[in-house]
């Protein structure tokens, strides 16, 4: 029984378990009081690494021929960012009354988040979609939502929450834009170790989302999010993602047929349209928010992205299967 369970956890995505023993680790062993500063230091450090290698391992030739596609960006860009940024508006506006203010909050921010890369790339390759593509426009839709996701959330949301003014431009710049721009300008030198070790640069990138992860759940556990959510707001909470998760999925599949796109490009628009990214919105969160209101706000997007990952495999084989 044990080995059958351990196979059952084997098949597990592996940053789904990460996430999971982030926000367990979060919840028992939570970074806050005399810890919090060196875990966000720490945290800080490991984002900057990301989208370091984020910048090194996206050629600027892929990114030159994927702009030529404009008309697949474009539509896929105002999905992701100006559509479902909306849905998470009209959530976080229709389940205010049910959850607390900055859960609430999190699903517009869920909204204005960019897809994932490695994730939605997968998924288009197990469901025999146009990977090319979608590796490029998962790519450039993260870089784009460095700059857009933020004024985005707070054009929609009022502004009220994040601290947005200089000092958070200024980090925004410091962790996120000079890491991705030091990377795409080293690509001569340490771009051949970056695609030469895929493995050891995947865990890297798991490893800094979950620590992201750990700080920012850390500031939620020490709000007592485990007793501000009762049965109830569970429910609403996955209520509302379920919402989400049907129209992204569904509308994205939707919207790539009225483009007339063929097959595997239509795969490609459903899984970067539908998937949303926790190694930005993790991030992000944290450069944007105090670290106890972060850790409420991301409570969607951690476990819409969870759910996701839950929902693409069987559906990767569905679309796989003889039409």
């Amino acid at each position: 029984m044990s080995g059958r369970a351990g196979a059952m956890i084997s098949r597990i995505d592996p940053m789904v378990r990460l996430l999971v023993l982030a926000t367990l680790l979060a919840s028992i062993f939570p970074a806050i009081g005399q810890y919090r500063e060196a875990a966000q230091a720490i945290s800080n450090g490991a984002v900057f690494l990301l989208f370091f290698l984020n910048g090194m391992r996206l050629s600027r030739g892929d990114v030159a021929r994927g702009i030529v596609n404009w008309r697949y960006l474009s539509v896929l860009a105002l999905w992701s960012f100006g559509v479902l940024a909306l849905v998470g508006m009209g959530l976080s506006k229709g389940l205010g009354g049910f959850l607390p203010p900055l859960v609430a909050l999190g699903f517009l921010y869920l909204g204005a988040m960019p897809s994932t890369v490695q994730s939605a790339t997968a998924y288009t390759s197990m469901a025999g979609g146009n990977v090319a593509i979608a590796v490029v426009a998962a790519a450039l839709l993260n870089i784009l939502g460095v700059f857009v996701s933020v004024p985005i959330f707070s054009l929609l949301g009022g502004g009220a929450e994040a601290d947005l003014g200089t000092s958070g431009l200024v980090k925004i710049f410091l962790i996120l834009i000079l890491p991705f721009a030091l990377g795409q300008a080293l690509q001569s030198r340490g771009g051949q170790f970056v695609h030469g070790h895929p493995v050891l640069i995947r865990w890297m990138d798991r490893a800094a989302i979950s620590i992201a992860v750990y700080v920012a759940f850390s500031g939620a556990v020490e709000q007592g999010i485990w007793g501000l959510l009762d049965g109830g707001s569970w429910a609403w909470l996955l209520a509302g993602l379920c919402v989400m998760l049907l129209i992204a999925y569904g509308g994205a599949w939707l919207v790539g047929g009225s483009m007339r796109l063929g097959r595997a490009d239509r795969i490609a628009f459903l899984y970067g349209g539908g998937h949303k990214s926790i190694a930005m919105g993790a991030p992000l969160a944290l450069v944007l928010f105090p670290p106890d209101a972060a850790g409420l706000v991301l409570v969607p997007l951690l476990i819409y992205h969870l759910l996701q990952l839950v929902v693409s495999a069987p559906l990767a084989n569905r679309l796989k299967a003889p039409q």
